[in-house]
């Protein structure tokens, strides 16, 4: 009976202290568990959002205004949301990108990368942001020789060249495995935009780019045309590190919210609205423009920049859309010289000589500076500038009128994007009957303002040194 005894309390203690450690494990364990921090965790701690971003005019570039590109300021405004510093390492060719992510520590490639099935296999893609499509480019010239491709057949016997690593070099090998006859070269030493500069510059004959791409570098390189559509319509998205499951979840929200307030419209309007406006024999003679009238009176543009504290390139853009550089010009309507200044503006300003072309840049120019500061406070940046140049170009009555129906209308009357949707219709009844300076040509100054900012473009990136 004792033995029982012994053998029960043998057994009680020793279940007891079993139970006794496996509860203060458990309730231990929790309490000193050890979580690795998330890579938007480390983002926010260091400050720092680290990007591989592709030097070019759809992603990163310095301008007149410094850094700038479309996917810049869209990471940089994330990285602002953040709370962080956006720290860019630069590089030339998307191959470069790819192979410099690989050997650095980054937490986004940003480089106009296409959402192709096979990378989709390789890489941690992100949100979408654009769509594009693949289109073949080719050399104007080829229209001449009746050699002008309109489908893959017809690329046979044509010298094309598209970058290794590419969602184009993939199109083109899938396209000679299906048994299409393409003579096609790869290669790494350029990218997408050096090689529509070889098709511009009959180097090769084609090549094929992103819509995007092609339409960012028309006006640039003047002498190429887009010859067909060659793949189906595909979503532009950021590459993230390994592991990125909360960034990539934080990115998806904040560009929700973004778009929704009309951030992502209004980008895309800065960088891609004036792409609409493109003429081949305007362009043409703007480049030789450029050479034999511009350099007479360059120093007249820069010394009224400096003055007024307005850059003289677009000082210069426009002289080129009032005049195209003419000192001597003159409208039906009585405006003349290189800003083409009305009589009475002209006296306002205290400008002897219209068509002197120093004195006419200096009045164009104060003439510029007033009306930014007739712009309402309300609105900022580089809209100011924009509302500027529309009342330059229509008149501020109608500006403020346009604002006043964009207001009525659901638009927002501050930024240009949404105004130069209403400017159009104050030359419709309807709406110009309600407002107190009536009518207006609407249209003129959207296309104005826009082809200002294309031709200053250009000049920021002509290839002869104009600086």
């Amino acid at each position: 009976m004792k033995y029982n005894q012994n053998l029960f309390l043998i057994v009680f203690f020793a279940i007891s202290f079993f139970l006794f450690g496996w509860l203060s494990h458990s309730a231990y364990t929790p309490i000193h568990k050890i979580t690795e921090p998330s890579i938007l965790d480390t983002i926010k701690k260091e400050k720092e959002l680290k990007v591989v971003m592709l030097n070019a005019p759809s992603t990163y570039y310095i301008g007149s205004d410094g850094l700038q590109g479309f996917e810049y300021d869209l990471l940089k405004d994330y990285a602002k949301y953040l709370g962080v510093e956006l720290n860019v390492t630069a590089v030339n060719t998307i191959s470069e990108a790819i192979e410099l992510s690989e050997r650095l520590d980054f937490h986004i490639i940003s480089a106009a990368l296409s959402k192709t099935p096979s990378r989709v296999e390789k890489f941690n893609f992100g949100p979408s942001y654009f769509e594009v499509q693949q289109q073949v480019v080719c050399n104007r010239g080829l229209l001449k020789n009746k050699l002008f491709p309109r489908d893959v057949e017809s690329l046979a016997g044509l010298k094309i060249k598209v970058g290794e690593g590419t969602s184009y070099s993939d199109t083109v090998r899938s396209l000679i495995k299906d048994g299409f006859d393409v003579d096609v070269t790869y290669t790494t030493a350029y990218s997408t935009e050096e090689l529509l500069e070889q098709v511009s510059k009959n180097i090769i004959d084609c090549t094929i780019a992103d819509s995007n791409i092609y339409a960012l570098n028309l006006r640039y390189y003047p002498e190429m045309e887009m010859a067909f559509t060659i793949s189906e319509r595909q979503q532009l998205a950021w590459v993230l590190a390994d592991d990125s499951k909360e960034l990539e979840a934080d990115m998806y929200t904040w560009l929700n919210q973004y778009s929704q307030r009309g951030k992502m419209a209004e980008l895309k309007d800065h960088y891609y609205s004036n792409v609409h406006y493109f003429n081949y024999y305007d362009y043409k003679m703007l480049y030789k423009r450029i050479e034999s009238r511009l350099p007479k009176y360059k120093k007249f543009f820069v010394n009224a920049g400096l003055k007024y504290g307005i850059q003289w390139k677009l000082l210069a853009a426009i002289a080129y859309q009032e005049s195209h550089w003419n000192p001597n010009a003159k409208s039906f309507t009585g405006v003349r010289g290189m800003m083409m200044l009305t009589n009475a503006t002209a006296k306002l300003l205290g400008i002897k000589n219209r068509v002197d072309p120093e004195q006419s840049i200096v009045g164009g120019t104060r003439h510029i500076k007033q009306m930014i500061k007739f712009v309402p406070q309300e609105v900022q940046g580089e809209n100011r500038l924009k509302f500027a140049l529309a009342a330059y170009n229509i008149g501020m009555g109608h500006v403020h009128d346009a604002r006043k129906l964009a207001k009525r209308l659901g638009y927002n009357q501050n930024i240009w994007s949404d105004l130069k949707q209403v400017l159009p219709l104050l030359s419709k009844k309807k709406y110009y009957k309600t407002l107190k300076y009536g009518y207006a040509r609407g249209e003129e100054p959207v296309k104005y303002v826009e082809s200002i900012y294309d031709y200053r473009d250009i000049l920021e990136n002509h290839p002869k040194d104009i600086k």
